[in-house]
């Protein structure tokens, strides 16, 4: 059965996060060693403890990365190997590692950079984000094309088919849903997130990551990875451009669900602290079988599936 991994973005995260694994098994434990060393703070204690900084994304989007490729590996070590790879947002990074187009270290040093570009670019408080439940995409479109009279509004992920999630500056995104509320929208909901991000209000973090992202190496791909931004499995020559438009652009996740589809892809695994992917895919496709591994127990139940 040819399986793709998963991985988590931000907003998965809690604390405690992996820290079942971590005791139980060297390669999470030097997973996260390998993260401190690169970053200078301790990540285990990040993970594991009640502290403030966990929900901040410059912190939160390594300790996502970091808990992603520790499972990742152990997996690997377990002999369960994907056959493609995808992920939400920042997990788009993890999936670059499972491809071996990154080093982890120089991942997690990748990631930290876009985490404090992405928070100086959108500080928290700075415009909002609303999931619009049950309206076709166009209508949700037109309205934020209509509204951005008003500021910068945009369709910021695609996550099934009923659920679209608008972002940017406040008095354009309420424009928006006056316009949406028109047009016979009932479930429209406010997201409790950092900031509006896969919107314009990142084209600052964008440039500063392009400039980063100039002086890092990627390898190889051995696996496809589907690219959030065209839904399309990434070409090597395009990795670098792709993951600078990713920050200010959206999120194509269930389109790029159907492309697993035509990859052959038959079973998912969700990798990371979170169940969020799994959650989509119950409304995206049910034809494709669903596992994930964030703790001991979602471990032990999909090494009983395979």
């Amino acid at each position: 059965m040819k399986t793709a991994f998963l991985f988590s973005g931000q907003g998965d995260q809690y604390p405690g996060m992996g820290k079942d694994l971590y005791d139980q098994y060297e390669i999470v434990q030097k997973t996260f060693e390998q993260a401190s060393n690169v970053l200078n703070y301790d990540m285990a204690e990040l993970c594991f403890t009640e502290n403030e900084q966990l929900d901040l994304t410059e912190y939160t989007q390594p300790a996502i990365l970091t808990v992603s490729v520790a499972f990742l590996r152990l997996l690997k070590e377990k002999g369960i190997q994907p056959d493609a790879a995808a992920g939400l947002s920042l997990g788009e990074y993890s999936a670059l590692v499972a491809s071996q187009a990154l080093s982890f270290e120089t991942a997690v040093d990748l990631v930290a950079r876009r985490g404090k570009y992405m928070a100086e670019a959108a500080p928290s408080g700075v415009g909002k984000m609303v999931a619009v439940m049950n309206m076709p995409a166009d209508t949700i479109e037109k309205a934020c094309q209509q509204a951005s009279e008003y500021g910068i509004v945009s369709p910021a992920n695609y996550n099934t088919p009923k659920q679209i999630v608008i972002g940017g500056e406040e008095k354009a995104v309420d424009y928006a849903l006056d316009l949406l509320s028109q047009a016979g929208a009932r479930r429209m909901i406010p997201l409790n997130v950092s900031g509006p991000f896969h919107t314009k209000l990142l084209e600052p973090a964008s440039k500063q990551l392009k400039e980063v992202l100039k002086e890092t190496t990627f390898n190889e791909m051995q696996i496809p990875v589907v690219s959030n931004t065209t839904a399309k499995v990434m070409k090597q020559d395009e990795i670098k451009h792709l993951l600078e438009l990713q920050v200010k652009s959206p999120v194509r996740f269930y389109e790029s669900v159907a492309t697993l589809k035509e990859l052959g892809i038959e079973r998912i695994i969700e990798v990371g602290p979170g169940k969020t992917i799994n959650g989509f895919m119950k409304k995206i496709d049910k034809s494709i079988k669903t596992d994930r591994i964030s703790d001991l127990k979602t471990l032990q139940a999909t090494e009983e599936t395979i």
